[in-house]
């Protein structure tokens, strides 16, 4: 077959390829390829803010990963939508804006990863941003990613929501991003204009005007090529035909937390033994290559309401016409909006050295149809909301593993939830908090009665076990990549080259030495703004 080369070829167009393609093809005049294995975002639900849910189950523009059975739910699977169209996993989310908190970068720092605490990358997050209005000591104007304040649209119980944390004695916050994260608050969003705000919209667009990026989707990346210790190129489908490409200068893995591990697997690079027993030929034993998984696993509490909630605006079928009149009018109200809309970090207690629980409100409800049927236009057809928490920093650790050399085969997903005490201590902490929370005024003058997990689960075993039952993902998977000093349990250093490879370098979620304590959207795209960086600073060298 034909080869093909590039200076750089980057492997997944997804929030953090976007941004790196972006970077690199204005950088310089170096040639720029980028692999995508989904499709366009150009679709209306993608680019509609509250469509996202509609994609949650769409093959089109999602791989739809599923875990294995997990004993700390009970045995249940659990449902991972992953991005697979241009934009990733920021092309089909929720669209909340949230860094994480200055103390989970520090934790970065020191676990070895020198240039990584709060303050080196700052500059990344602001370089990132188009803010509304924040703070310019935080925040930065003029950058790719629009970040709104949805404080004056948010619907009106959501204020009861937060009056009732206060007097529970957390903090209001204007701004999780700024000076105090810790408490609650409104969140900000990913949305410009009323439409998603993505690394794909607000990067690739301007960037594929360039002569030197060339952006090839529907192109699933198969396996990497390597002469001895360096990675030179890919080998790739599109449209049912194998292509290959080198790569002259740098090739970049941006396939998030479960593609880039199973890439890299499927390339020989891994567990040499699990690998060698699949009857893959290793090219370098890491084994740390898909272990350290980590996720956010959240549970809801659902309320019945004496006032009106989205419910009764998105239910009706006028409803949905008078949410559609105002959004083409004013691209704000409802639809231009996630239905995350107030939260916040908060202390389970005291002796909390830092925030451990991030909370979200809702003013939304879905109790009568399964996960699978949900759609946000559909929501119950009475009034009611939900509460949720997850915890911030689990300690928990899964892995993930190809199981053939079939690249087109799902990898096996353990993400071995609550399997430590510490976990298994912040669920009931949280469950107990979000009872709290709706007993509390204001929000309990309007409550008519728990939904779910309903009165009759009290004690503390009863709520562990409601949750086991009920709580899920948020999205979140990260770490399987994770940067470090140590080969054997870490896969890159803090310049995001792979461990005893050369020419290959890895920029996306999967790089993260820990999760984050919110939202791992955000801190994405910061990650490829210093990959970037740092691929823009070897150019001179």
């Amino acid at each position: 077959m034909d080869t093909e080369t590039f200076d750089y070829v980057i492997v997944g167009g997804g929030t953090a390829g976007c941004v790196l393609a972006s970077r690199l093809a204005m950088a310089s005049d170096a040639s720029v390829l980028m692999l995508e294995a989904g499709g366009s975002d150009l679709r209306p639900m993608v680019q509609l803010p509250i469509g996202y849910a509609r994609l949650l189950f769409d093959r089109g523009v999602n791989w739809l990963y599923e875990t294995e059975p997990d004993a700390g739910l009970g045995g249940r699977r659990s449902f991972w939508p992953r991005g697979k169209v241009l934009g990733g996993s920021g092309s089909i989310n929720a669209m909340v804006y949230m860094r994480g908190l200055p103390h989970d970068f520090e934790d970065w720092r020191a676990m070895g990863n020198i240039g990584w605490g709060y303050e080196d990358v700052l500059p990344y997050f602001k370089r990132a941003e188009d803010h509304d209005n924040g703070d310019p000591r935080y925040h930065g104007r003029g950058g790719p990613i629009h970040v709104t304040d949805v404080s004056r649209d948010v619907h009106p119980i959501c204020h009861r929501y937060l009056a009732a944390c206060e007097a529970l004695g957390f903090q209001a916050t204007p701004d999780f991003n700024g000076a105090q994260g810790e408490g609650v608050g409104i969140y900000q969003i990913n949305t410009r204009s009323g439409s998603r705000s993505s690394s794909a919209n607000e990067h690739l667009r301007k960037a594929r005007r360039r002569r030197n990026l060339e952006v090839r989707t529907k192109s699933l990346t198969t396996r990497l090529t390597f002469e001895g210790k360096r990675a030179s190129g890919v080998r790739y489908l599109r449209g049912g035909i194998e292509h290959a490409v080198t790569a002259r200068r740098q090739l970049i893995l941006c396939g998030g937390a479960i593609n880039t591990p199973q890439l890299l697997q499927l390339s020989g690079v891994g567990d040499g033994a699990r690998l060698q027993a699949m009857g893959i030929q290793p090219v370098h034993d890491s084994p740390a290559v898909g272990r350290n998984l980590q996720d956010h696993l959240a549970v809801s509490y659902f309320y019945g309401s004496t006032l009106p909630t989205l419910n009764d605006q998105l239910g009706p079928f006028f409803g949905k016409v008078r949410a559609a009149l105002r959004y083409l009018a004013t691209r704000r109200g409802p639809l231009a909006m996630s239905v995350n809309q107030g939260g916040g970090f908060v202390r389970s207690d005291p002796a909390q050295a830092v925030p451990n629980l991030q909370l979200y409100f809702n003013p939304v409800s879905y109790t009568r149809t399964p996960l699978t049927e949900r759609k946000l236009l559909s929501p119950d057809p009475f009034s009611a909301f939900l509460i949720s928490f997850n915890a911030c920093r689990p300690t928990s650790r899964g892995e993930l593993h190809i199981v053939s050399a079939d690249p087109a085969a799902a990898p096996a997903i353990r993400p071995n939830y609550l399997s430590t005490q510490h976990d298994l201590d912040e669920a009931r902490a949280g469950c107990r908090l979000l009872r709290r929370i709706a007993a509390t005024q204001p929000l309990a003058d309007i409550i008519t009665g728990e939904l779910y997990p309903e009165p009759h689960v009290r004690t503390d075993d009863d709520l562990l076990e409601d949750f086991r039952q009920r709580a899920d993902t948020v999205y979140h998977p990260t770490c399987t990549a994770r940067m470090g000093t140590d080969p054997r349990e870490s896969v890159v250093d803090a310049r995001l080259r792979v461990h005893g490879l050369e020419n290959l370098r890895i920029i996306d979620a999967s790089v993260f030495p820990t999760v984050t304590s919110g939202n791992t959207n955000a801190p994405t795209v910061m990650v490829a703004e210093k990959g970037a960086a740092m691929l823009i600073e070897d150019m001179g060298s």
